[in-house]
């Protein structure tokens, strides 16, 4: 379709959109075109505020996510807002088209006792070993995403601080602790595996790959079940899963809600406040030790 092509430079030469998010919104936009020819519709200009709600019950019936029906949602009134804008159209169907609530769904993390046999797992007495521990600690102990893991250079770190700097998403800056337990990791690391995995060449990042160069996301979620898979462990870890850990166990150890929405790079509270069903126990446990009428004596 012209609109569709027409659209899609649109957002690449005047928006300046990533060849990958170009890529998702024609293949929504062709899927959505395929729907209205089911039901007849040939051309956009001919699209009502019905046809796009018989899309959504659409999407709905073949058990869409949430989320990947609101991606389609927003692609869908980002073209009809640039057709009315070109012209092409007289009057906008998606003006009254809203996003759909999201599923909530509680954060999958480790319990102490998982997290503690994962941090042994590793064989220090390996340059990949004392990598993949020190990996494992700056997750847990920081709580930050892959991305940013990956993106740490040696300048980065404050080891006389404790403090790390990370570049998070729209690059914004912002510092994490660590503790000293995850500085000895770090310092065996740098000093003794690093080194070796460094091959006498010259590189910035922090975290490299048996190669000596910078680790890629994928290859730090690929080092972790190769980690589960060697010692036998039959634990699903991701990535995600010990930064979901590090604010669970933030929580509830009594830290507050503002702090771990501060550490993890957070730009909303209510962002945070998913993590906050692993406070209820905790608050149990206050609520039955501290209130005179909690208990039967």
């Amino acid at each position: 379709m012209s609109e569709i092509d027409s659209f899609l430079e649109y957002l690449e030469y005047q928006r300046n959109f990533s060849f990958h998010t170009i890529q998702s919104y024609e293949k929504d936009l062709l899927s959505f075109f395929s729907f209205l020819q089911t039901i007849s519709i040939s051309t956009f200009s001919k699209v009502t505020y019905v046809h796009l709600r018989k899309y959504l019950e659409f999407m709905y019936d073949k058990r869409y996510a949430s989320a990947t029906m609101n991606r389609h949602i927003s692609c869908i009134k980002s073209f009809f807002n640039y057709l009315k804008r070109e012209d092409i159209i007289k009057e906008n169907p998606a003006m009254l088209l809203s996003t759909v609530k999201k599923e909530k769904k509680l954060p999958k993390y480790l319990n102490s006792e998982n997290m503690e046999t994962l941090l042994l797992l590793p064989d220090l007495k390996t340059p990949l070993g004392q990598r993949d521990v020190a990996i494992l600690e700056v997750f847990y102990s920081t709580g930050i995403r892959v991305s940013e893991l990956v993106s740490i250079q040696l300048k980065d770190v404050e080891l006389s601080s404790n403090r790390i700097k990370i570049t998070g998403k729209g690059n914004k800056e912002r510092y994490v602790l660590f503790g000293e337990i995850c500085k000895e990791k770090m310092l065996h690391y740098v000093k003794d595996g690093r080194k070796t995995l460094l091959k006498n060449r010259q590189c910035d990042f922090l975290f490299l790959n048996k190669n000596g160069l910078p680790l890629t996301e994928r290859g730090v979620q690929v080092l972790i079940q190769n980690v589960l898979k060697k010692a036998g462990e039959k634990m699903h870890v991701t990535p995600h899963m010990l930064r979901h850990t590090f604010a669970t166990d933030m929580l509830s150890g009594g830290a507050d809600l503002k702090t771990v929405s501060e550490l993890l790079g957070h730009e909303s509270l209510s962002t945070t406040g998913i993590y906050t069903h692993v406070s209820n126990e905790r608050l149990r446990t206050v609520l039955l030790s501290s209130h005179p009428r909690a208990r039967r004596k």
